[in-house]
């Protein structure tokens, strides 16, 4: 059984922004009007020609969304008649994405993050006064938000504007926070995904306006009610207090090189490694990325070289490279920072991971909470482009490879590899079971090699030092730099560079921690807590293994005793319920049923209490054994950890 839409039909405006992006419907088949011409009498598209265009449903929906606000019956009618795509599925699409609405809502959403560095810097207290002030007839909707990955300014707010502009194929995007004296800024970007594929320029135009502090709710009412304004460029140094380090490897241009100069960028060493890389051959950058011992940095910790090998050696083609750069877990926000503060070197390493692997044409799937990183990218592609360093004879080494930007649309569950491959593919964003692998059948089921953005930039100084200098930065089994993500309890939060083997006290003192710490969460929601007694743990792979907890993706969340540990552990539960996919069965009871147990605990001591953290052990390894993806199986470890580690509940 399908959905009906009867005669619903699509505005102008939503018809024009849909157009935009497609191109005018050839027939009446595809929502042309009739006219009786041959073409609608004899022919409909369907079958391959159907399916080819299948992936271009998430653009076509963020066109609609970005105009108009959010998504009406008839639009919808209308984007599935264009592509072919049945009415459930679409539906099914359009309602997985939290970014999306298929109910009526002011062109103007405040978002504001709830989740646990915000929640640690009063969130709560600011989403109060706000939502006490913007009523319905405010004419802003108000959404309180999982984590923006702004942490170092928490508490974050992003403020999204629908519309249209008079300037084709441009718009404004402006990313902000509720810190004290610290401003959001302005970038511009297009409304259509970028890339080697022919589709039109949308005129939606998407604003994230910067907000003041939460004693000041006032800000954050007149950011989301004032007029539209370009608010200034906040400093480097708020995201990266290093910057400026000669010492740094991966973030040594990251506020001292111009993101928007390609010349700036060539300046500073930029496609050195690339012009290496030819002269290694596929095989010699592969053997290198091995030799240096090179771990993925998304939390997995695979080695990459391996991963590249295995995708090289496939026989099936074409090949595929996937850009993970959907950062999602509470508290991550490193790979942010790097497409906004340096975006030529992405690209400069997707394209040598490419070459390496046999792929021609790579995917950027990007957090769609992250609109100054869109626009750097978009330009940085486009630049690279007009300057031979992307398309069909890259640095005329006969070589062809080309970008395509793809915005996510607030999905946790899009970081995960296969989960990612179907949101690409204009499907609802969920894991697919393993094997086959990705690099056996991946991204419309051919061979892909997918990485996130710190395991791609880190291929650059491994060719520019060599192997055997990078493997000597960090331990033998953890080799290299390693970003990591400090926020809450600390003075200067943000994004840290250090060599994998520092010590997490060693972390906490360049931040500047607070007096009265209690505990720091390693890894984000989907890791676990450490005790203020075991500050003298090595942050490297292995050794937070053998102490019983994770490094993840190198968040680094410091509490001290202001801030109550059962409301952190009920907001990771929340997180988990509101972005598991539903898919499979452990994980969606799971989480409904941690987040009930940990709420019933909140009233309760003793022997009820007790009853329930048994629950809770029983839901956890329900959740682990059996889930289909990492998010129902590491769902359960931060709340074990507090309460085996920090004795929580006693």
């Amino acid at each position: 059984m399908d959905l009906r839409f009867g005669d619903s039909k699509p505005t102008d405006e939503e018809r024009e922004a849909v157009d935009a992006l497609l191109g005018p419907p050839e027939s009446s088949w595809e929502g042309a009007a009739r006219d009786g011409a041959a073409a609608d009498l004899r022919w409909a598209r369907g079958g391959r020609a159907a399916r080819d265009r299948r992936d271009l449903l998430l653009p076509a929906l963020h066109a609609v969304n970005d105009r108009i606000g959010w998504i009406s019956e008839g639009a919808l009618h209308y984007v599935c008649r264009r592509l072919t795509v049945p009415p459930a599925e679409a539906y099914g699409v359009a309602t997985f994405y939290a970014m999306f609405s298929v109910r009526p809502r002011p062109a103007t959403v405040l978002h504001l993050c709830t989740d646990l560095a915000c929640t640690a810097a009063g969130a709560a207290g600011l989403c109060a006064a706000v939502e006490a002030r913007l009523g319905p007839e405010s004419g802003v909707q108000v959404e309180r938000s999982p984590c923006l990955g702004l942490c170092e300014r928490a508490p974050a707010a992003l403020v999204v504007r629908a519309g249209e502009t008079a300037r084709a194929a441009s718009g404004e995007e402006e990313t902000g926070h509720a810190a004290p004296g610290a401003d959001g800024g302005t970038s511009r970007s297009s409304g259509a995904e970028s890339g080697g594929r022919k589709v039109g320029r949308g005129r939606a135009r998407r604003h994230a306006t910067a907000v003041a502090a939460p004693a000041t709710p006032e800000a954050a009412v007149g950011a989301a009610t004032a007029p539209e304004t370009a608010p200034p460029e906040p400093a480097p140094a708020l995201a990266v207090p290093q910057a400026g380090d000669p010492a740094l490897v991966l973030l040594r241009r990251v506020g001292t090189t111009d993101p928007a100069s390609l010349d700036d960028y060539r300046a500073r060493g930029g496609y050195t490694a690339l012009r290496r890389a030819f002269e290694l051959g596929p095989a010699g950058v592969i053997r290198e990325v091995t030799d240096s011992g090179l771990l993925g940095r998304g939390g997995a910790a695979f080695p990459t070289g391996r991963k590249w090998q295995a995708t090289a050696a496939q026989p099936d083609h074409p090949h595929h490279l996937v850009c993970n750069a959907d950062e999602s877990e509470p508290g991550t926000f490193k790979d942010r920072v790097l497409m906004e503060g340096d975006p030529y070197a992405l690209v400069e390493a997707m394209t040598i991971a490419a070459y390496a692997t046999g792929a021609h044409q790579g995917h950027l799937y990007l957090r769609g909470e992250y609109p100054r990183a869109l626009a750097r990218l978009t330009h940085a592609v486009t630049q690279a482009r007009a300057r031979g360093l992307l398309g069909d004879d890259v640095l005329g080494r006969g070589y062809a490879f080309d970008i395509e930007i793809r915005r996510g649309a607030g999905a946790y569950i899009c970081g995960e590899e296969t989960a990612l491959f179907n949101s690409i593919e204009g499907y609802r964003g969920e894991p697919r079971s393993k094997p086959p692998f990705p690099v056996e059948k991946g991204l419309f089921g051919k061979p892909t090699v997918a990485n996130n953005v710190e395991t791609l930039v880190n291929v650059l100084p491994i060719l520019t030092l060599g192997a055997r200098a990078y493997a000597a930065i960090g331990t033998p089994a953890s080799t290299g730099p390693k970003l990591f993500c400090v926020s809450g309890s600390v003075d200067r939060p943000g994004v840290y560079e250090l060599p994998f083997g520092a010590t997490l006290g060693e972390l906490l003192a360049l931040a500047g921690v607070r007096d009265g710490l209690r505990s720091v969460l390693l890894g984000g929601a989907a890791g676990g807590f450490v005790r203020p007694d075991e500050l003298d743990l090595p942050l490297t792979f292995e050794d937070t293994r053998r102490a019983g907890t994770t490094l993840g993706s190198g968040v680094v969340m410091a509490f001290d005793d202001t801030v109550p540990l059962p409301r952190v552990l009920l907001r990771i539960a929340e997180f988990f319920r509101d972005e598991s996919c539903g898919q499979c069965v452990p994980c969606r009871v799971g989480t409904v049923r941690q987040e009930e147990a940990l709420r019933r605990i909140a009233e309760r001591t003793g022997a009820a209490a007790a009853g329930d953290v048994a629950l809770l052990r029983e839901v956890g390894r329900a959740m682990r054994d059996a889930s289909i993806c990492g998010l129902g199986q590491t769902a359960w470890n931060a709340v074990e950890s507090a309460i085996d580690r920090l004795g929580a509940y006693e």
